[in-house]
């Protein structure tokens, strides 16, 4: 019998998002959960799993699902694992976790893992700004900087499905900020939402300007504080913007050199400062790029619902599922 649905799953730092989704590509139902409630993976995908069939129980049935597509962190497609996912509370550093054949296991249905960015990717790549294109990246820009990177129509994976770390290129070579990688100097530890935050802490303790982010303990200082106080225009707000696009866009330059992308398409929590990030990203990006891709690289926002687009992208591997049983 031919199997009619799909549940694409985006499991981020903080939340899982969960979408039962039709063979056009419409998320018909949608939940989420936290992802950081438990340090036990055993414990979070039962939770998982007890959601997805809450989800699916209000108007469809379990036998119509053909399979489950997720997309996670530091997740391996070739193995089905997720390996030293720092930035999940019940990863680790040197911890291979069998997500694929656990969850399979625990709900009854055939499972395909990738990277969480990787299936942001295939989600643009089929249904937003980036459709029709056969060469782009995608960068994530949230708990963490994520890439996927589409070559001819298709996803690098390199030989050990690893390939695409992006947020990991060093670019502060001495005395660089500590990542969660074990690296120091990343392009996460600096771009990404938590990195925006460490920005405002060091401009703050480093000198004495004026700013509403000085009205807040600085530990409890996010990306969103930050972007409220530049939109507020605030000085110090806005200098951290240029700051972290300015290195943004030193990164994309080094990243087009690789693959020659058509586009770059920006996408995740960090993107909803509009202009703020996008002016200094585009301009360091042609500051420091090559001549010859000097002003011919498109950079994008994503135009996809944040929800929407890794759920769409992780429910594509899902079809690729067989749809006996």
């Amino acid at each position: 019998m031919e199997k009619p649905y799909v549940v694409g799953i985006d499991i981020g730092g903080q939340t899982a998002k969960i979408g039962l989704v039709d063979a056009r590509g419409n998320v018909l139902v949608q939940t989420a959960i936290k992802s950081n409630d438990t340090e036990d993976y055993k414990a979070f995908i039962k939770t998982l799993c007890d959601a997805v069939i809450r989800l699916i129980g209000k108007e469809y049935s379990l036998s119509e699902i053909r399979g489950i597509g997720v997309g996670a962190p530091n997740a391996n497609y070739y193995k089905g694992t997720i390996e030293g996912a720092v930035n999940l509370t019940w990863g680790g550093a040197n911890q291979v976790i069998p997500f694929s054949e656990y969850m399979s296991k625990t709900i009854g249905l055939p499972v395909k893992l990738t990277n969480d960015a990787n299936a942001a990717a295939l989600g643009e790549m089929t249904y937003g700004v980036a459709r029709g294109m056969k060469d782009f990246i995608m960068i994530t820009l949230g708990t963490g900087v994520g890439s996927g990177i589409i070559v001819n129509g298709n996803l690098l994976y390199g030989h050990d499905s690893n390939a695409g770390e992006l947020g990991h290129v060093t670019m502060v070579r001495q005395n660089g900020r500590l990542c969660g990688c074990g690296k120091a100097g990343c392009l996460e530890a600096y771009c990404s939402a938590t990195g925006v935050a460490r920005t405002a802490r060091e401009m703050l303790e480093a000198t004495d300007r004026k700013s509403v982010l000085r009205n807040l303990p600085p530990e409890t200082i996010t990306s969103k504080d930050v972007f409220e106080a530049a939109v507020e225009g605030d000085a110090l707000a806005k200098d951290i913007f240029e700051f972290t696009g300015n290195m943004l866009g030193a990164a994309l330059a080094d990243f087009v050199v690789f693959s020659s992308p058509e586009a770059i398409v920006l996408f995740g929590g960090l993107t909803r400062s509009g202009d703020l990030l996008m002016k200094p990203v585009v301009e360091s990006l042609n500051k420091n790029v090559m001549p010859r891709w000097k002003n011919k690289i498109k950079v994008l926002f994503s135009q996809l619902k944040e929800s929407d687009a890794a759920i769409l992208g992780a429910s594509a591997l899902a079809w690729e599922l067989g749809s006996e049983g």
